[in-house]
């Protein structure tokens, strides 16, 4: 295959003959690219002109390169070039898995295609198929039009820096090494091979009523009859499959979902809202009061009810994550200890299983349990029904009632300010420096000293009173990511945000609008 370009105009014939891959998609831990929406009239309804939709940044032939370099890889690596694929539902992945399946036996891989399916099946698969890699087809919760690989040849991980640098080299480069013995086998109904383990041994003892919220995205398929087989009461939403999102992005972190859960909530009389992404990786939760408790303090209910069963647990969280898990009297009663380490679901996945942690929990709603909970990857039916049993032990008990039980704090929303691929980690070096230098000067911010500047994933900046601010950048889009955390008031939280970080990255005309604002 002809080395790939970085860039080529559509509806040209060198779209249809050369490969075209941007070197940006080429991101910490997976791959994303704008693949493109389809043709559209160029007027709108009310015959004003349509927005332009940017030009791709990767072609089928570009990703039949990629799949040609990742088994280029995986035999550089001396793995037994044997891997899993699967596709999440929107209407091209099932094209942009076909490609990449044929790069990959080009290479001399045997390709096992699981079909439609969720992050965490093609991530089972690994181990009920004994193959080692894997290569999942989705752009998870970015916005129709963009899509994506989620790589790893070592279960239950997948790749990090190092591997996806490699990766980004040899594609590139055009550093191809094609070889004879490639081979594709369709592995028919793995769904429910799927779904008959992630439910195995697991029983409530009364029907929680639950919304089973999945933004119209693949989880819909699977989640709903997850949650019944385990004797949950469920009642679907927005679980139809229909890949243009006709209500809001499958993401539960999106405002538009979560307004839709509580909504649900509030007019069924259910205890709860889980809520799955576009690839199923990730779980988000609006309570029986109709409000969303963010994941990362959904992770510290878990882990409070994990470590009074396994006394003396270590857990892993994100940067993004709130300090309670640091203060909690609960967790100091087990002996928990908690890490904070780089936001991403591949690192917080990798320190939990480096770390024999008990469980990983990531703001952003990646949950990873390990044995005997889980195998240690990403799964958001899995943290759903840990959910479920959890509220199911506490008798009597409502999710707000233990929200409430939880020390005070105020956490913003995860805002994310737009910045160029290109641009990010220099704009973000600079303001870690800065903090660096305000914490070695002694400085204030509000009033209070700071204490503590996290740089592990840009800088989480920690004052006197245990409240924080976070900068850093996106590992998947071209976003900085801000979140701001009080132990005393929402005002406080949003004024971290207003008078603290904001300010700052206005000084950096490279930062443009905010997604949202606390």
């Amino acid at each position: 295959m002809q080395k790939p370009v970085p860039q080529l105009g559509p509806n040209s014939a060198a779209f249809e003959t050369l490969p075209l891959v941007k070197p940006t998609g080429f991101r910490e831990y997976d791959a994303r690219w704008w693949f493109g929406l389809p043709p559209v009239s160029a007027v709108e309804t009310d015959g004003k002109p349509k927005k332009k939709n940017p030009d791709p940044e990767i072609n089928l032939l570009g990703i039949q390169a990629l799949g040609l370099g990742l088994g280029t890889l995986i035999h550089e690596m001396g793995v037994r070039p044997r891997i899993v694929t699967g596709h999440d539902y929107r209407f091209y992945s099932l094209s942009i898995k076909q490609a990449l399946t044929l790069g990959l036996m080009e290479a001399g891989c045997e390709v096992l295609d699981i079909g439609l399916a969720l992050s965490p099946m093609a991530y089972f698969a690994q181990f009920a198929l004994e193959a080692p890699a894997v290569a999942m087809v989705t752009a998870s919760h970015n916005d129709n039009g963009w899509t994506g690989v989620k790589m790893g040849v070592e279960p239950p991980l997948t790749f990090g820096p190092e591997e996806m640098g490699r990766l980004k080299k040899i594609v590139l480069e055009g550093a191809f090494a094609p070889r004879g013995g490639g081979a594709l086998r369709r592995i028919e109904g793995f769904g429910e091979a799927y779904l008959d383990d992630v439910t195995k041994g697991v029983r409530l003892s009364r029907p929680i009523k639950v919304v089973a919220a999945c933004g119209n995205g693949a989880a819909g398929a699977f989640a709903p009859e997850a949650l019944r087989r385990i004797g949950a009461e469920v009642i679907p939403l927005d679980a139809e499959l229909d890949w243009t999102f006709p209500r809001y992005n499958p993401n539960p972190e999106d405002k538009n979902m979560l307004a839709a859960m509580a909504e649900a909530v509030k007019a069924t009389g259910a205890e709860l809202c889980l809520g799955f992404d576009g690839d199923g990786d990730r779980c988000g939760v609006v309570d029986d009061e109709g409000h969303e408790i963010f994941a990362d303090k959904i992770g510290v209910l878990l882990a409070r009810d994990m470590a009074a069963q396994y006394p003396g647990a270590t857990f892993v969280v994100d940067v993004k994550s709130t300090g309670i898990y640091a203060i909690d009297p609960e967790l100091k009663q087990h002996q928990a200890k908690t890490i904070y380490w780089k936001t991403g679901h591949s690192y917080i996945k990798r320190k939990t299983n480096e770390v024999h942690a008990l469980a990983g929990f990531e703001k952003s709603g990646h949950f990873f349990l390990r044995p005997p909970l889980g195998r240690g990857y990403d799964d958001g039916i899995v943290a759903g029904i840990a959910v479920l049993t959890m509220l199911d032990r506490k008798q009597g008990k409502r999710l707000s009632d233990l929200k409430r039980t939880l020390p005070l704090s105020f956490t913003s929303p995860t805002m994310s300010p737009h910045c160029d691929d290109e641009l990010k980690y220099g704009i973000v070096e600079a303001v870690v420096a800065e903090y660096q230098k305000q914490l070695a000067m002694g400085g204030m911010i509000l009033g209070r000293r700071i204490t503590d500047v996290n740089i592990v994933n840009g800088a989480r900046v920690t004052l006197a009173d245990g409240s924080w601010v976070l900068v850093r950048a996106s590992s998947n889009k071209p976003e900085l990511v801000v979140v701001t955390e009080s132990v005393s008031s929402a005002d406080d939280m949003r004024a971290l945000f207003h008078q603290e970080v904001k300010p700052r990255l206005a000084r950096f005309p490279e930062v443009g609008a905010y997604n949202q604002e606390c």
